[in-house]
């Protein structure tokens, strides 16, 4: 029987596996409550909005924030900014990247990973991903030319990349290193949190991601130096405020998060080691009752480094083909369950770097801004210049793992998933 023949599939008409609604894929929005809605109250009725100053002397949210952020990523210091974006500008300007740099970063990233290389005026460079959908160091290598400054691991759906190989790869190469943490906030690997590994590394608090204050982002650093380039391009005047010597001031930006975000943020903080927790156990249980169907059908995981690390916000397998892949995310929709192959052509995804329109027709905002313009060297970017990449995004199927999810919308979930595999050929 083929696939399509299956009667007991929703897809052909049966019974959904899915009876009870799944919980949307937003961790730490979806446990906003009073606690959160308490710490935004206490800093309306203070009138103290913004950073530095009020109407009335007291401690600020932010810088209590800071503090307590690089506490628990075990660094010595952390500055908050408004996005992650804004994170991994303020992190490149703090490792002195700019004009004729080249700075590697995985071809599987949200664009901001390379748009933000582009704006502070180097080149990104694009590498493949290996089977973790992480930076492959093994390319990384093959990448390098006299003008890499810089990689950017990219810890991506909350898996860690292989940063031992990583940092040796960089420190081999004098290259400097900030880790991209936006998905995988808390994670570790080897019992170190992500982040704290290379020179800098930047988090998201965007609503998607896994603690939230609807927009912002931080970035952290054990290097003095680093930290203070960082605090004067996120602030006009963060020399100034910092008491940083004017013959050292470098140019800033205003990128400074709004003391409501902290608020909220301080109350997300405390929730992250549960919603890791929650989800860790969630996607276990859903893997080790797919696994041995999975071996009859061909299907491989995704690796994953640090198995005991990883944030385990997703569900990743590889299918031998596309085809089937394709096939299988459509059999799990109808069954009630998100699914979706994460690579495919005509699907516009800024995940994944040929759907990245403005770095691969190398298009800055003016003909003379563009990074590319006087580069040292020709930069060409072409659609299938890493297959190894796209080959293994259009065979993996993609499921969310809430940490909302109840024993009863795991067991159907698990129901869905054996029987869509089970009808596999």
């Amino acid at each position: 029987m083929s696939p399509t023949e299956a009667p007991s599939l929703a897809l052909n008409g049966g019974q959904p596996a899915i009876t009870h609604p799944l919980p949307p894929m937003y961790p730490g929005g979806m446990r906003i409550g009073e606690e959160e809605e308490a710490a935004v109250l206490e800093v309306i009725r203070s009138r103290r909005l913004f950073r530095y100053y009020g109407p009335q002397p007291g401690p600020s949210k932010v810088e209590e924030l800071e503090k307590a952020f690089a506490e628990t990523m075990g660094t010595r210091y952390a500055l908050a900014v408004t996005s992650g974006t804004a994170a991994l500008v303020c992190g490149l300007i703090g490792l002195g990247i700019g004009p004729g740099d080249e700075v590697i970063v995985p071809a599987y990233t949200w664009i901001a990973s390379a748009s933000a290389v582009a704006a502070v005026g180097a080149v990104p460079i694009m590498a493949e991903v290996d089977e973790s959908l992480t930076l492959d160091p093994q390319d990384v290598v093959r990448q390098l030319t006299p003008y890499t400054r810089a990689i950017i691991p990219v810890h991506m759906r909350g898996a860690p990349c292989r940063m031992d190989a990583l940092m040796e790869v960089a420190q081999s190469h004098h290259l400097k290193v900030l880790e991209d943490s936006a998905q995988a906030d808390g994670a570790s690997f080897h019992g170190k949190r992500l982040g704290s590994f290379g020179d800098a590394g930047i988090f998201s608090l965007q609503f998607n991601k896994i603690i939230t204050s609807g927009e912002g982002g931080l970035l952290v650093t054990n290097d003095e130096e680093v930290y203070q380039r960082a605090v004067m391009a996120h602030d006009v005047v963060g020399g100034q405020r910092n008491g940083i010597p004017a013959d050292q001031v470098i140019l800033g930006i205003n990128f400074r998060m709004p003391e409501l975000l902290a608020a909220v943020m301080l109350v997300q903080l405390k929730r992250l080691d549960i919603l890791l927790r929650d989800m860790r156990q969630r996607k276990q249980m859903l893997k080790e009752s797919m696994s041995a169907l999975a071996r009859q059908k061909g299907i491989t995981f995704r690796t994953i480094h640090d198995p005991t690390g990883e944030a385990a916000v997703a569900l990743m397998f590889m299918l031998p083909n596309a085809k089937q892949a394709s096939w299988v995310t459509q059999a799990l929709s109808a069954e009630g369950v998100p699914a979706e192959v994460i690579y495919e052509e005509d699907r516009q995804d800024y995940h994944i770097y040929p759907h990245w329109a403005p770095i691969m027709n190398q298009q800055g905002w003016s003909p003379a801004a563009s990074p590319w313009r006087n580069h040292p060297r020709p930069i060409h970017y072409t659609r299938d210049m890493c297959p190894k990449t796209l080959d293994l995004l259009g065979r993996c199927v993609h499921l969310d793992v809430s940490p909302d999810l109840d024993n009863t919308q795991v067991e159907e979930i698990a129901e869905a998933i054996h029987k869509v595999l089970a009808a596999l050929d």
